[in-house]
């Protein structure tokens, strides 16, 4: 469609002749912004970080980090995008280049450009400078938060005065014209229809048109952040035939706390979920920093997450844990499902061809505790080799109710019913949970692969939930 435009550092370009399938990344080399570098291909070292103008949270407009190596540019239509030459010039560098250059946090260069997309995201989030003088190992005083570059990868090793960069950077000059665009609306989601060599990319306007899209080709492929499809097109090579982008869709972006139940819109960001929330479901906030990178929760979704099915996706055992339901919307209406009867095999659930995940739900009031335990080769951005959610509500000292959920440990990512029936109706004590324990080992169909051995997934089950006592019980003994 050649009306398809995006705007790279203040100038609209046409995204024709881009096939459906090439990525940002692609497309901003082929125009000469090569600072954008592909270092991974998988959203997992950030030398491909860009920014994109994004509805803010506190402001009309923020500035957000993303792997610009995951994102096709047909999802881009009618949205502004700046990179690390859209910043500043050898001349007049940005202030968060000339932190970098001073400090000596660039070596040899190639992820450069991407800490600085990072870094300029954080430099411009309105609310960074309500932490000021509230600085720990993962807060500067300048209210950076070091998450921000959870996502880029050094390969020089040079943290110490990339850290420091960050950590001395100040806040934006009122004329700054980035910083001023915070104050205008964001770009709307232009419809689009690209084609190219019998392939097709589709922006619908409305969840309606989505689903008639979807009846009409039942093996398209929608995508949201394309966190997942991303690394499918660049690592796998997959070419589908039709894309559906539902990410900008309205039914989809809603987030609604009632008094009996939080209603969270599949395609809103794990970022905009953690940001929104604010905390208010503590088994969700304990998850978000544990999920991928800031530059995968920037586009992540948990309607992605939940759609592809995976059994090691960090959000289903979570959300089986808060005994959430999903919202199935289809050209027949909507449906809503336990999550605990959604999966039906590995990568299989029981939403049909046609239907998407229009929200997640989860019952109010909460259980009073809570916990996920990720057991990975990295404390961040790495896959799990096995995750655990817990909900317990303990009274008197009895354990009244409880849920807990499994990932990593079966084809699909399950509820640990065994381990709650032993659990339930006990003492919440040291004899109870070492009995619990052995059951909870027990628990799923544990394999050896290249992450754990079952032997080890088994160990830290049983593990997990004497952490889980040991965190909620003065002077327990894990």
């Amino acid at each position: 469609m050649v009306t398809a435009r995006i705007t790279v550092n203040g100038e609209v370009m046409p995204i024709s002749p881009a096939a459906p399938t090439t990525t940002l990344l692609e497309f901003l080399r082929q125009w000469g912004f090569t600072g954008s570098k592909e270092g991974c291909a998988e959203g997992e070292c950030g030398a491909c970080s860009v920014m994109l103008a994004r509805p803010g949270i506190v402001g009309r407009t923020e500035w957000i980090a993303v792997n610009a190596c995951l994102i096709p540019v047909a999802a881009l239509d009618g949205q502004e995008v700046v990179t690390a030459e859209g910043l500043g010039t050898p001349e007049a560098l940005h202030p968060v280049q000339r932190e970098l250059a001073i400090r000596g946090g660039s070596q040899c260069g190639y992820c450069t450009p991407g800490f600085v997309c990072s870094m300029a995201a954080e430099y411009y989030r309105p609310d960074r400078v309500a932490a000021d003088g509230l600085a720990d190992s993962e807060h500067g005083p300048n209210g950076f938060d070091l998450h921000a570059l959870s996502g880029n990868l050094c390969r020089c090793t040079g943290y110490r005065p990339i850290r420091d960069a960050a950590f001395a950077i100040g806040t934006p000059d009122a004329d700054d014209p980035l910083a001023r665009r915070g104050a205008a609306a964001p770009p709307e989601p232009a419809p689009t229809v690209l084609e190219q060599d019998g392939r097709t990319f589709v922006r619908p306007a409305t969840l309606t048109e989505a689903v008639t899209l979807l009846h009409t080709h039942p093996d398209a492929d929608v995508v949201a952040g394309c966190t997942d499809w991303g690394v499918e097109v660049n690592i796998r090579a997959r070419r589908a035939d039709y894309v559906i982008a539902i990410d900008q869709l309205p039914e989809l972006r809603v987030l609604h706390v009632e008094p009996d139940r939080f209603e969270l819109g599949a395609a809103l960001s794990l970022t905009e979920l953690e940001r929104r929330l604010a905390g208010e479901v503590p088994l969700l906030a304990e998850l978000f920093p544990q999920f991928g990178s800031r530059l995968i929760r920037n586009s992540a979704t948990l309607g992605g997450n939940l759609g592809t099915g995976s059994p090691i996706g960090d959000a289903a055992p979570a959300l089986l844990a808060l005994g959430a339901s999903v919202v199935l919307a289809g050209p027949a209406g909507e449906r809503e499902v336990d999550l605990a009867d959604y999966f039906t095999g590995y990568r299989r659930s029981v939403r049909r061809p046609d239907e998407l995940i229009r929200a997640v739900r989860i019952a109010r009031p909460l259980a009073r505790l809570s916990g996920f335990h990720k057991i990975a080769k990295r404390r961040f951005d790495d896959i799990s080799s096995v995750a655990v959610a817990f909900a317990i509500d303990v009274d008197d000292d009895v354990v009244r109710s409880v849920r807990i959920g499994l990932g990593g440990v079966a084809e699909t990512p399950v509820r640990a019913y065994d381990t709650e029936s032993a659990l339930s109706g006990l003492p919440w004590s040291p004899e109870t949970i070492e009995a619990a324990a052995r059951v909870l080992e027990a628990e799923g169909t544990p394999l050896d692969d290249h992450r754990a051995s079952a032997g080890y997934r088994r160990a830290m089950l049983a593990q997990s939930l004497r952490e889980m006592y040991a965190r909620t019980t003065e002077g327990a003994a894990v």
